[in-house]
């Protein structure tokens, strides 16, 4: 065992040496990392999407017609930019993508309202961007639907019913809906928890890379084997120490940007985020030091590497949820460490859930440190066995 720590500390030494001098190790590890956490946090800092500008083709041109217009400017998320003569206008603004959606009023609105007739409002909304077609279809039909009931109810009054008599009328069943965990439906809350962490993941996975297949590609292998006495474990150890570090301060960093600058809610227990963290990035160091060990290219491993990082937030099921994925997929979704990790963070942050339910989280994010046991044999041999060593 003093043996094991005294080649441990050796190697040690030599990677804090090799830290300080290569200026690459400090980009990818601090630098890269905290300004995508900057880029997200200015990216996401308004929270939900404002101000969408659609036009308006009003037909009508009344006193009702311009009162709709000016609901519907109202919503939150509808900006009516531009006012079209006629409909061909608002295709061309749809097609050119100036606005996202256009808003025809008929002629004759407002006589068939007061006439106690029926009319319609359409809206042509752009269906190539999911999210901005959900906001604006939902923001200017309560617009219209309010709109609607107060017409109503005017005309109920003045046939002799009280308000309260009018709105029973006209709306018997009401629909209250609460929204859980995340009640102002605030993306930042949501998705800078989730883009940051992939971020982390990244440079974590790259620098592991980086760190071994520099070895191998520079011949000096055997060298960093010797320092730790010949102990591949020990090797492993004393270069891994000073990037876990490094990356877990990195994390905390995040922490202090996701929580204070972003103001995300934090519900649950934080010792459970930061046990998390450091399984979670323990565990994207194992996997780094699987794929070079496997591959034993450090170009390679790096774009292998590159590639697992990026699927991981695809089947993660913060875009599409993992319960609509077929069995197959959601099987598959289970190789990534992320999947886990993003489970923790909204269980802990949003729903402020109780520990136990985390804990089969961690479990499977441990499982993933087997993975550098499994490899050892594989990348003795390519340190210690020059016919791998100076490949690009």
């Amino acid at each position: 065992m003093r043996h094991f720590v005294h080649n441990t500390l050796a190697v040690l030494d030599r990677e804090w040496q090799r830290l300080i001098h290569q200026p690459l190790y400090f980009v990818l590890m601090v630098v890269l990392p905290v300004v995508s956490f900057a880029f997200f946090a200015l990216l996401f800092s308004q929270g939900v999407a404002r101000n969408i500008p659609i036009a308006v083709c009003d037909q009508d041109g009344t006193t009702l017609s311009r009162k709709i217009v000016q609901m519907i400017d109202d919503t939150p998320t509808a900006l009516v930019a531009y006012e079209v003569p006629d409909m061909a206008e608002g295709e061309r603004l749809v097609r050119s993508g100036t606005v996202a959606a256009v808003v025809l009023i008929p002629d004759r609105f407002e006589k068939q309202l007061l006439s106690n007739g029926q009319t319609h409002v359409e809206a042509y909304v752009s269906g190539t961007n999911i999210t901005v077609n959900g906001l604006l279809s939902k923001d200017i039909q309560t617009a219209v639907t309010t709109f609607s009931a107060g017409v109503q109810i005017q005309l109920l009054t003045k046939q002799g019913l009280s308000e309260s008599q009018a709105m029973a009328q006209l709306m018997p069943v009401r629909f209250n809906r609460h929204v859980l965990f995340n009640p102002y439906v605030n993306y930042g809350y949501y998705l800078s928890p989730s883009f940051m962490p992939m971020m982390l993941l990244i440079f974590t996975i790259m620098t592991t890379i980086f760190a071994i297949g520099t070895e191998l590609k520079y011949a000096t292998a055997r060298e960093w084997i010797d320092t730790a006495g010949g102990s591949i474990v020990a090797a492993l150890s004393g270069k891994m120490l000073p990037i876990f570090t490094v990356m877990y301060l990195v994390a905390m960093t995040m922490f202090l940007i996701i929580f204070k600058v972003v103001g995300t809610p934090l519900n649950g227990s934080l010792w459970v985020l930061l046990l998390a963290t450091a399984l979670f990035i323990a565990a994207y160091q194992a996997i780094g030091i699987f794929f070079i060990a496997v591959l034993s290219n450090l170009r390679l491993s790096l774009s292998i590497g590159g590639g697992y990082s990026v699927l991981a937030f695809t089947y993660s099921g913060l875009t599409f949820p993992l319960m609509a994925m077929w069995p197959e997929m959601q099987a598959f979704s289970r190789i990534f460490p992320f999947t886990y990790y993003t489970d923790i963070f909204v269980d802990q942050m949003l729903r402020g859930a109780p520990v136990v339910y985390s804990l089969p989280d961690l479990g499977w994010m441990l499982l993933f440190l087997v993975l550098p046991l499994l490899s050892l044999g594989r990348l003795r041999r390519i340190c210690t066995d020059e016919k791998f060593w100076r490949r690009l």
